[in-house]
């Protein structure tokens, strides 16, 4: 009953992790437009005046908000390409974050704290979880399986 339990937690930890990128993914895409549709920006220090292009980041955070929001749609369904990926690019988003941590201290504290939230949920117990949201690549109930299960399981689609 406590396994059952804790998979059930767990997906629910994995479901949020899926949502979570796909509003991270939205956040950037946004960021991504504003860097694009404001593109020119002016700094002054002290002694100088420097004007610079955010064309390429503004490009770089639309990719990447894109390809979070993808991979948590995967995530939702539970497959394990989207795993894997959302790993990686979630890894490179924490570390984005360290190198903005000077500029943004408590925007980068907040998105590695999320990162590392779903990073757990990610590392943890996939296979309970992948049991229980049932991925998109499984195949449905068997002729045996049917007959072994009570006339209320068989209406319900497979997971």
């Amino acid at each position: 009953m406590a396994a059952k339990k804790g998979a059930v937690v767990m997906t629910g930890f994995v479901v949020f992790a899926g949502a979570l990128l796909m509003v991270i993914g939205l956040v950037n895409v946004f960021e991504g437009f504003v860097a694009l549709f404001s593109d020119e920006r002016l700094v002054m220090t002290p002694t100088k005046l420097v004007l610079v292009d955010v064309t390429g980041w503004g490009w770089f955070l639309l990719i990447f908000g894109l390809l979070l929001m993808a991979v948590g749609g995967g995530l939702l369904v539970a497959q394990t390409w989207a795993r894997i990926t959302a790993i990686l690019l979630v890894c490179l988003h924490a570390v984005v974050q360290v190198l903005w941590l000077g500029a943004y201290p408590v925007w980068s504290l907040l998105m590695i704290a999320l990162d590392t939230i779903v990073l757990f949920a990610l590392t943890a117990r996939w296979h309970d979880v992948r049991d229980k949201l049932g991925g998109a690549d499984q195949t449905p109930w068997s002729k045996d399986e049917e007959a072994e299960l009570s006339a209320a399981e068989q209406r319900r689609p497979p997971l």
